[in-house]
């Protein structure tokens, strides 16, 4: 495929059949390619999606539903998991509200919908990301290395930063709040610790979301607010009236040293 484009085909029976591994090639500077789960009841796009991630140098594993690829997830570690909200049985949702509940790994979310609505939910139950079919196969690689990179980045090693009550351990991807333990998804670690950087300076939600997934591919900016509204649920005394996590009316947000 060249400038690729996906699409959603006319949805089958659920399948049985059970999920399989692929090997792409390797390059130089990747000698431990990332393991990626693809979960799509459509053979005919994991297909696409498998042939494209390991001409990019990726090791994929597929899934055809949600009990699959959860027994996948369960079993084997993986650095992203691309999961279709349109399953039999168990939906994407579903699963995503399963995995994030049991693992902090990435989640890109993909659905033939075109509803706000799936893509604020989505985010809420703690997917990192969202595509929506038809997608450009160049933009999906894009996201997903940008996922990738950032990860490594927050698992790197980089000094404990504490703003007001909050503290956020950046190598061990750990954040307490007046001394208790929260649990942050990857996104949410990711919109803290931008906005830690630099308490009391304003963040648009572009400047978020660019960060977010490093990329001129933001999509919709007012995905900000769903990853802000639940950040706010963890660290906030209050969520309704946020002392920390500050909405900067018509430019943004801000950490204040609360």
């Amino acid at each position: 495929m060249c400038e690729e484009t996906l699409t959603a085909g006319p949805r089958r029976s659920p399948p049985t059949a059970s999920y399989r591994v692929g090997y792409g090639t390797s390059r130089a500077t990747e000698p431990m390619p990332a393991r990626i789960l693809i979960v799509d009841d459509e053979q005919a796009i994991l297909d696409v999606l498998a042939y494209t991630l390991q001409r990019e140098g990726f090791e994929v594993a597929e899934a055809l539903d949600g009990d699959q690829a959860l027994a996948a997830a369960r079993t084997q570690p993986f650095d992203l998991v691309l999961l279709d909200v349109m399953l039999p049985g168990q939906s994407g949702m579903d699963v995503c509200r399963t995995l994030r509940a049991e693992s902090d790994v990435p989640i890109v979310m993909v659905t033939a919908r075109d509803a706000e609505v799936d893509r604020v939910l989505g985010l809420e139950l703690g997917a990192d990301d969202y595509v929506t079919k038809p997608f450009s196969m160049p933009e999906l690689i894009s996201r997903i290395r940008a996922i990738l990179r950032r990860r490594e980045l927050d698992q790197s090693t980089i000094p404990v930063r504490t703003v007001g009550g909050v503290r956020i351990d950046y190598s061990a991807h750990d954040v307490t709040v007046d001394g208790e333990q929260v649990r942050l998804t990857p996104s949410e670690f990711k919109v803290l610790a931008l906005l830690a950087e630099q308490p009391e300076r304003v963040f648009s939600r572009r400047q978020i979301m660019e960060h977010l997934w490093d990329s001129v591919y933001v999509g919709d900016e007012r995905a900000a607010d769903v990853h802000v509204s639940s950040l706010r649920r963890k660290i906030e005394r209050d969520p309704a009236q946020p002392e920390r996590l500050i909405t900067v009316r018509g430019v943004g947000y801000k950490l204040a040293r609360a």
